[in-house]
């Protein structure tokens, strides 16, 4: 298998499925968007986190990864779109609508467009198909299923909904366990079950284990579907250095009861993955890694350029062609 170094005019690209969800997720897919041909690349990404708002359907993490793969996410956030103005959202707080879930007057075109669509009678895989298309996005961006899944986080405060946690409370609770309503009732799309099977690698973005790829994963049939005989499946790591770069993942692992490192993340993980990416700062837990039967892989992980992304994706690439030979 080779998946690095491809003409855009490549007559058969190679088709690399990335499972995401988040920032980190989108940073990863954007870097797999730029060195694959465009029509090379499917994401999966979670919808565990969408929510009604405003009476709008809102997809964070969908939209995350389109405004990013489409060049117009807001560089210092990562999400939203850049240069986004909130005239809408000011209104609507002197109506005494709540505003603590922020969304630009531009992002709430991608709602009302989503939302009216959705009444109309289509699917949410079709509907993003759509708003893709119409931003110039060539890669399949594929939500992990059609049927609504909502992560509900268990505190000592009580059960939360997962924006609720996420965004009001600024994830400052500690996380006692997880639940993802509905997902029992989910189905692996056709479009994610056909882009899996022609897949020659599959990649876990550096998203959160737990609330971001952990619903994705939960999804009935999704790890049978993913364990394809010859198909590689490497894991990028969001943690560093026992950090997170942005979110609750290694709180989570924490309060979870698993230590909260990179070797953590490895160890959610072994069972599904064949080779893992962790940070050079993280060198000195490769031995341990490879332990567990896992290919390991040193690289720099930290995605603060484009530039950044890229070089992941390329190194990410060619270790998938290591492993499957």
């Amino acid at each position: 298998m080779t998946v690095t170094n491809h003409s855009r005019g490549a007559a058969t690209p190679p088709r690399i499925v990335a499972l995401a969800g988040g920032v980190g997720g989108a940073k990863l897919a954007e870097g797999l968007y730029r060195v694959l041909p465009p029509e090379g690349l499917s994401v999966v990404v979670n919808t565990a986190d969408d929510l009604d708002l405003q009476g709008l359907r809102v997809c964070p993490d969908l939209d995350t990864v389109l405004y990013t793969l489409a060049g117009l996410a807001d560089p210092v956030q990562g999400w939203g779109i850049a240069g986004d103005t909130f005239c809408a959202l000011e209104l609507l707080g002197r109506y005494g609508a709540p505003t603590w879930f922020r969304l630009g007057d531009r992002d709430l075109a991608t709602h009302i467009r989503r939302t009216a669509l959705l009444r109309a009678g289509a699917r949410l895989t079709e509907v993003m198909r759509t708003l893709a298309d119409a931003l110039g996005v060539h890669a399949r961006l594929l939500p992990m299923c059609d049927e609504p899944v909502a992560t509900r986080v268990r505190t000592p405060e009580g059960t939360l909904d997962f924006q609720e946690y996420f965004v009001r409370r600024h994830h400052a609770d500690t996380v006692l366990g997880l639940e993802f309503a509905g997902v029992e009732e989910a189905q692996v799309t056709p479009e994610v079950s056909a882009a899996v099977q022609e897949a020659v690698a599959i990649v876990l973005c550096p998203s959160n284990p737990f609330v971001s790829l952990g619903p994705l994963l939960a999804v009935p049939g999704m790890r049978d579907l993913l364990r394809r005989p010859g198909t590689p499946i490497v894991a990028v790591s969001p943690i560093v250095a026992g950090q997170a770069l942005r979110g609750p993942a290694a709180d989570m692992l924490r309060s979870l009861g698993h230590e909260p490192s990179a070797l953590g993340v490895a160890r959610l993980y072994s069972g599904l993955v064949h080779g893992f990416v962790l940070d050079e700062a993280d060198r000195a837990l490769a031995p341990q890694v490879e332990a567990l039967g896992l290919r390991a892989l040193v690289a720099p992980t930290v995605m603060n350029s484009p530039d950044d992304r890229r070089r992941l994706a390329a190194a990410t690439l060619a270790f998938a062609a290591v492993i499957s030979g």
